[in-house]
């Protein structure tokens, strides 16, 4: 129960700082172009908050539900203004002012994300040594001369200081199907210079897994042990398993490392077997039979247990950091190739290129909140900064009801020389509302198949 109420926790703070810093950007633009600001709300629902502050008594209002926000502004659509103040109604305003305000929200999330990934790479990252523990055979890796034990210098003539450094890079150079030149150094402190051939590997194949699975490569790591995590219903629950429980042997056969248990339960489904377990120092022996379950058009064993993460050496481990110049420069690299990744990915959805399962939806979302920020700030900072780029590209498109739409409109008004019918408006607002409804259930049915997976 805490663990999900922190959660939730992590989940409102992160949404409701990308809100503020999104709605900021709009009501700051539009204050410095002479626009009067009537209301500041983040949230939706039972108003927890309200007070009035400024010289134009602009109401700043907190809601209950913290999934959006707005900016109202003084506008002649929305009721009479007087004479005195028409010239700061923004439907008064000059279509480059107009522009500039829609524009103002994404634009403060991108250098909200920038400011984010600067602080993180001047404090410092944890992550892993940039060295290969395993090369599969016959990979794309493997083809290109990688061996275990090499250790990543450079991509394409870019410093790497930690496995996931550049791991952006490498999605961006996939996507457009072009290869990369690493220049790594053995275990005898041999330098060589090797191309990785990224140029067959199919669009809906780029995601998290692509190192492993794609190019066949995986960080050197000691071997997990075989700890049990989470035990849900079903075989292991049944024995009398329990999370934190070490497996040692399953039919006598030895157990080192949970991947060694994952393979030989994945192989006997519906199978009878004995396991032994250390729980407290005491050795147990449990019978239980394995489920069979359907997973990639093949039918493997399980017990349904989970993997219990445990602390990496500090031997294996590195820091991401940079002097503040340097750091600034990598902040602003890697919102760009951000932006510029999930533009193309967006796209190649339309094109049904890439699956649409790779949107995520407010549960995945609270997930990555919630363990970001047990991780600590740094951690925390950087998952803001992507879900911001994420938050300035939504809004960016031309759906009605959007900052783009807005901006869409404005584009129209200044090619016709009007602005853009009442009806038309009308429409495109029950558009633009049923394509973000669709996007919702969506994401909300991707998350829910996921969790039940």
């Amino acid at each position: 129960m805490l663990s999900l109420l922190y959660t939730i926790g992590a989940f409102v703070v992160a949404l409701s700082i990308l809100i503020i810093v999104h709605e900021f950007g709009h009501y700051w633009v539009a204050r410095k172009l002479g626009v009067k600001v009537l209301k500041f709300s983040v949230g939706f629902g039972k108003t927890i908050f309200s007070r009035k502050l400024g010289k134009d008594q602009t109401e700043f209002v907190v809601s209950m539900l913290p999934l959006g926000g707005y900016v109202k502004m003084l506008d002649e659509s929305e009721g009479k203004v007087s004479k005195a103040e028409l010239h700061r109604a923004f439907n008064r305003q000059s279509i480059p002012k107009r522009m500039a305000i829609v524009l103002a929200g994404p634009a403060f999330n991108f250098l909200f994300a920038i400011l984010a990934f600067w602080i993180v790479y001047s404090v410092g990252i944890q992550d892993i040594k940039p060295v290969i523990g395993e090369v599969r055979s016959n990979s794309i890796a493997a083809v290109a001369g990688l061996s275990k034990g090499d250790e990543i210098l450079e991509i394409d003539g870019k410093d790497v200081q930690a496995w996931s450094h550049r791991r952006l890079y490498i999605f961006h150079k996939a996507l457009k199907a072009e290869n990369v030149t690493l220049k790594v150094k053995s275990r005898r402190n041999e330098t060589k210079i090797v191309t990785l051939n990224l140029q067959k590997i199919p669009a809906n194949r780029i995601d998290a897994q692509l190192f492993s699975r794609e190019l066949g490569i995986r960080p050197d790591l000691p071997l997990a042990p075989a700890m049990v995590g989470k035990v849900l219903d079903g075989p292991a629950k049944k024995a009398g398993m329990q999370e934190g429980d070490r497996v040692v042997a399953i039919d006598g056969k030895k157990i080192q490392t949970f991947a060694e248990m994952a393979r030989y339960i994945h192989a006997r489904p519906g199978r009878k077997m004995n396991v032994t377990v250390i729980r407290d120092g005491v050795r147990k022996n449990m019978r239980l039979t394995t489920m069979s379950f359907k997973y990639k058009d093949k039918i493997i064993g399980r017990i349904n247990i989970g993997y219990k993460p445990t602390r990496i050496p500090d031997s294996y481990r590195t820091k991401i950091k940079y002097p503040v110049g340097g750091a600034l420069k990598e902040a602003v690299g890697d919102t760009w190739l951000m932006s510029v990744l999930t533009l193309k990915m967006l796209y190649k959805m339309v094109l049904l290129e890439v699956s649409v399962k790779n949107i995520s939806g407010p549960i995945t979302i609270a997930e990555y909140a919630g363990s970001t920020a047990r991780s600590g700030i740094v951690r925390f900072l950087m998952f803001l900064a992507v879900v911001s780029i994420s938050l300035a590209i939504l809004n960016l498109l031309p759906v009605p009801v959007l900052d783009g739409g807005h901006f869409m409109y404005y584009v129209i008004e200044a090619i016709k020389g009007k602005p853009v019918s009442e009806k038309t408006l009308q429409i495109g607002q029950t558009i633009g509302l049923i394509l973000l409804g669709m996007l919702m259930l969506l994401a909300f049915y991707n998350d829910i198949t996921r969790l039940i997976k």
